[in-house]
């Protein structure tokens, strides 16, 4: 299934450089968003006037938080994340905003609407958009695949994977989500990352030295 039809634009948001990804189709000025992080004004720019369907997180770090409760507010769209991570919204010890006190405070918004699940699949813009649950960087980690086109977080990254030094980290459900399920995926695959550059699954199997 192509993604014909949706612009696919990201913006490097925050002090990490969190990727926010915007999907939408042009003709109809709607929009879904994939990790909304912090200090989120080029993005809000963006979808000024847009009508914003959705907010799906990969998981719930503060990075990838940050523009939640602004967007959900702003746009009265409803916010979709991993069950295991149900409570990480609304605690700022759990998703890691009272850490690192020097980045930007805590962080805490309203839980979310809906919840994720393995295997799920989303219905927005026109596209179906499954959901695959990546657990190792965070126990809720999930990836969304429409097509030949992965949205994956902080699971896998150009030549790179996810920390898993954080609280629910696991480097073997890590690697059990990368070679179990994305390395699964055909080599064309893109994929999206939550930090970085796009990649590929084929060239990530080629040439990762992590994997």
């Amino acid at each position: 299934m192509s993604l014909e039809g949706i612009k696919i634009e990201s913006f490097s948001l925050g002090p990490l450089g969190t990727n926010a990804y915007l999907l939408s189709r042009p003709e109809e000025n709607k929009g879904i968003i994939i990790d909304p992080g912090m200090n989120p004004k080029p993005l809000l720019k963006r979808i000024d006037g847009m009508g914003i369907e959705a907010i799906l997180l990969t998981h719930a770090h503060f990075d990838h938080i940050g523009g939640v409760d602004e967007i959900r507010k702003l746009k009265g769209c409803p916010v979709y994340l991993h069950d295991n991570e149900a409570d990480w919204l609304t605690n700022a010890n759990r998703n890691g905003s009272t850490k690192w006190p020097e980045l930007g405070g805590p962080i805490v918004t309203e839980p979310a609407e809906y919840a994720l699940d393995e295997g799920q699949v989303l219905r927005m813009l026109g596209l179906e958009i499954k959901v695959l649950h990546t657990p190792g960087h965070s126990p809720g980690s999930v990836s969304f695949l429409s097509g030949r086109h992965l949205f994956g977080g902080d699971v896998l990254f150009r030549l790179s994977v996810g920390r898993t030094d954080l609280p629910g980290g696991r480097t073997e459900e890590l690697m059990d989500s990368i070679h179990g399920k994305l390395f699964k995926l055909p080599g064309e695959t893109v994929v999206y990352p939550g930090h970085g550059p796009k990649t590929t699954i084929g060239f990530e199997q080629e040439n990762n030295p992590y994997v």
